[in-house]
């Protein structure tokens, strides 16, 4: 049986991971490196696992996580789609059963807020652990002075964490932001529709999404 330590360990989605940051360099976009694919896919499954799922489902959103990012690969634009068809013949080609590598790859094609929408638990989860990884870590331009305002936001945050609970049916993400390098209404700017998307993945699994920056309930 197939499990996420066989795709960490397959030499063609290394290739695509190291591909995805090479482009992603060029166009001065944040790090979406081995390390944000292990991030997610920890996070995703842990998701999975506080609101009850099986070791299977639990095991598929981390392969989900894992590779929900590689279709950048080919190019940032339509990258979810481009991602979720990568994916599946690749898994396919591991040998993963079909069903099980469809369930990903509808996953990883419905996980970027332009296009995508909670269809499945792990699309869900796959949303919610994605959007939280916002943190000054991934910024990758060296200059401050030429920040936009990705760069600014991301890199005002200065600690970033999910929090799923069952028992109280809601998903936290909890961020500190430095306010002197980015004012809060920023985050909302460029971050709004991640929030809707969170929003709906949270309740797809019978929860309610919360928002706290800086220790106040902002959502």
């Amino acid at each position: 049986m197939i499990e996420l330590k066989d795709i960490e360990n397959n030499e063609k989605i290394k290739t695509f991971i190291i591909n995805c940051q090479r482009q992603l360099d060029e166009l001065g976009y944040t790090e979406h490196s081995t390390r944000h694919a292990k991030f997610v896919a920890t996070l995703t499954g842990n998701i999975l696992k506080e609101f009850g799922y099986d070791e299977r489902t639990i095991e598929l959103g981390k392969i989900a996580g894992y590779l929900h990012d590689i279709g950048n690969a080919v190019n940032r634009n339509d990258h979810a789609h481009l991602g979720a068809i990568l994916a599946y013949y690749t898994l396919l080609e591991i040998g993963l059963d079909n069903t099980e590598a469809a369930e990903i790859m509808m996953a990883i094609g419905n996980h970027d807020e332009g296009t995508g929408t909670p269809v499945s638990p792990i699309t869900a989860a796959l949303i919610l652990a994605d959007k939280s990884d916002v943190h000054k870590s991934r910024v990758r331009n060296p200059n401050k002075t030429n920040f936009d305002i990705h760069d600014r936001v991301n890199y005002s945050v200065q600690k970033s964490k999910i929090i799923p609970n069952k028992e109280t049916k809601t998903i936290t993400l909890d961020l500190v932001i430095d306010t002197k390098i980015t004012q809060i209404m920023e985050y909302f700017e460029i971050f709004t529709y991640r929030m809707l998307l969170s929003k709906k993945a949270a309740n797809f699994l019978g929860a309610r999404f919360e928002l706290v920056i800086n220790g106040n309930k902002i959502l």
